[in-house]
């Protein structure tokens, strides 16, 4: 159960509900109208409680769970207890959030500004606006509708944000243009110099970064992500992308719509990723590179010329992944026969 203090739960909900909004279909013999009061892991859900299962390795957990219902794909369900409602799904994790979302919705927020924001007197705020206490709103910036701009955030001047958008604590924007719905979580920062510089006999000198960062709608831009301004294009980030915490996308990127960047990803100047594309957990890219629509990168890949869409790839370079799989059995088997000798 969720800690009552940081979480409010709704609810209850009947099976048949969940069913409905889950896109899933009650297992024969469930109870559409049996009571779930809460979300809880396989193992440790009672007979309240909703859980689910999406990867075979938990089916244990499952088989020993005391859960009142569990959501699953269909052909985990003979390992289930017969006294565990089923909600089957193809797509158990999806079904699973839909579930979760609705138990525990995005809070609604209280419209006002604090007393102890620094609001200057030529920024636009619209109705049902939030925005607490140390907030810092620079002039000509503009807010959507809805808007939560946290403690201690920064809108220096001219930045934009649509509506429903969540600025978190201690970030930090400018230069830039916020689509709707946007969530930029806390410290992050959105705008700032890219690392442009001309070297010479006398040193570096720094070159003037004067393009913007465009932030499409529905993104998510995690805790501590940096996204630098474009150089002279502007740096943009497609309709649906997730970046999570950790990640550093330089000058003059282009994400498409879409785009999955787990941590501490890093992308290098004026690179550019196709619509769907998903870069595992610290993998980098150099500058100057194309990756097609729907490519998908294992961790820790290494990414250093183009590479066509629709394709799996790991290994640094990255390589296809069946080539670069055969390339570390290949790699295993060597040092064992030499461990061998």
């Amino acid at each position: 159960m969720a800690d009552s203090r940081f979480f409010t739960r709704q609810g209850p909900f009947t099976l048949g509900m969940l069913a409905e909004l889950s896109q899933s279909s009650l297992s024969a013999g469930a109870d559409g109208d049996q009571s779930i009061i809460d979300l809880a892991p396989l193992d440790r859900a009672e007979a309240g409680d909703i859980a689910f299962l999406d990867n075979k390795k938990y089916i244990a957990a499952l088989e020993n769970s005391s859960a009142g219902a569990c959501i699953l794909d269909p052909k985990f369900a003979d390992h289930a207890p017969s006294g565990v409602a089923l909600l089957l799904s193809d797509q158990p994790y999806l079904a699973f959030a839909r579930v979760a979302r609705a138990f525990y919705p995005q809070p609604e927020i209280e419209p006002g500004i604090s007393s102890g924001a620094h609001v200057h007197r030529q920024a636009e705020i619209a109705a049902g606006c939030r925005v607490d206490p140390g907030a810092s709103i620079g002039a000509g910036c503009t807010i959507g509708e809805g808007c939560h701009i946290a403690a201690n955030a920064v809108l220096e001047e001219g930045v934009s944000l649509g509506v429903d958008c969540r600025i978190g604590t201690g970030a930090s924007l400018s230069h830039c243009l916020i689509g709707d719905r946007v969530v930029i979580y806390p410290g992050a920062r959105i705008g700032q110099d890219g690392f442009g510089f001309a070297s010479g006999p006398g040193g570096h000198l720094r070159i003037p970064q004067v393009g913007r960062v465009i932030i499409g709608d529905d993104v998510e831009v995690g805790a501590n992500t940096t996204i630098d301004r474009g150089s002279g294009n502007d740096t943009v980030i497609g309709d649906g992308c997730m970046i999570d915490n950790l990640v550093q996308i330089a000058h003059n990127v282009q994400l498409g719509k879409g785009c999955v960047i787990v941590g501490q990803v890093g992308i290098s100047g004026s690179t550019k990723l196709g619509d769907y594309v998903v870069a595992g957990g610290q993998s980098g890219f150099a500058g100057h590179l194309d990756v097609g629509d729907g490519a998908r990168l294992a961790a820790r890949s290494g990414v250093i010329h183009d590479l066509a869409g629709g394709q799996d790839y790991g290994g640094a370079p990255a390589i296809a992944a069946r080539q670069w799989k055969r390339q570390l059995i290949a790699f295993a088997r060597l040092a064992q026969r030499k461990d061998e000798k």
